[in-house]
């Protein structure tokens, strides 16, 4: 499935990639293009001979060429290239939001897998990551209780964001220029000018942008740790302060200014400038959770 998913979202970005050249226009060398796409020379391959079956690329090694045809190939559903784990962290975040989840919850694992149209087995790997936090209660018969936050846990664990963040973005913008990284912080910051112009109707919208431009951020550095605590940092600080509803609107509207002002010092590759931005941002956001946490 993983694997699948990878090959799946590095043909669509491929696509992308060379519907910038013209007919005839060599491809870039497998090298190049697994630096590019952030995957392994296998999947590269992989994507390659599905062009070329397509009809998409001629030639085979370094005298292969994009054909006109390649504009007929068939993207892959943006949920096919959506990681598993990352659907169902998506789809339990949107549930605790929906039903407004208060310590005492009751957490069914059988009715969020119909709810998720996924197995079981998922919803239990990605509850047995919160289990060791204390913040999830395993009961007898397939359910959980939520226990709920303390500001004092929550702030505990914001000093683990405010490491892991400020070296992840000095890491991004120390990235080399090909990285397909800068291609998508380019993008996250037009769909935060889309969202700030619809702020009124679409204010709601920003938990899952927020949370994208975040996990973006911390994929410059390939730590598996800050990954697995990535997943409990959301639950917190992507979430939990939306449950209170006062000045939603105004806090989002704020929060989208400060990530354009944070996307602008990451495009600029001043270390200065990027400190400085995620610093104040980080410093909002901890005020943010403070009050959500204290009501």
């Amino acid at each position: 499935m993983k694997t699948d998913t990878v090959f799946k979202r590095a043909f669509n970005d491929t696509l992308d990639l060379i519907a910038e050249l013209r007919d005839g226009d060599a491809l870039p060398s497998e090298n190049a293009l697994s630096v590019r796409l952030n995957v392994s020379r296998t999947t590269v391959r992989k994507v390659l001979a599905m062009l070329t079956e397509q009809g998409g690329v001629k030639g085979s090694g370094r005298q292969r060429h994009v054909r006109s045809t390649v504009a007929t190939s068939r993207r892959f559903a943006e949920a096919e290239t959506v990681p598993l784990s990352a659907q169902v962290e998506k789809g339990f975040m949107e549930w605790m939001l929906r039903d407004n989840a208060r310590p005492g919850t009751t957490i069914n694992e059988l009715e969020l897998a119909r709810q998720f149209g996924v197995a079981t087995t998922s919803i239990r790997e990605f509850l047995n990551r919160f289990q060791r936090f204390g913040l999830i209660e395993r009961r007898p018969n397939a359910g959980w209780d939520f226990k709920g936050f303390t500001t004092s846990f929550a702030l505990e664990l914001f000093e683990i964001r405010e490491m892991f963040e400020l070296r992840s973005a000095m890491a991004f913008a120390a990235l080399s220029d090909d990285s397909p990284l800068w291609r998508q912080i380019e993008a996250l910051r037009e769909e935060h000018l889309s969202l700030l112009n619809e702020i009124d109707r679409r204010y709601h919208d920003f938990s899952d942008l927020d949370n994208r431009f975040h996990r973006l951020i911390n994929s410059a550095r390939s730590n598996r740790f800050i990954d697995d605590f990535y997943d409990i940092i959301t639950l917190i600080f992507h979430y939990h302060y939306q449950w209170n509803k006062r000045d939603e609107r105004q806090r989002n509207e704020v929060a989208i200014r400060e990530h354009l002002t944070y996307i602008e010092a990451l495009l600029s590759r001043s270390r200065a400038m990027v400190e400085l931005a995620c610093r104040a941002h980080l410093t909002s956001a901890r005020e943010t959770l403070i009050r959500a946490t204290a009501r």
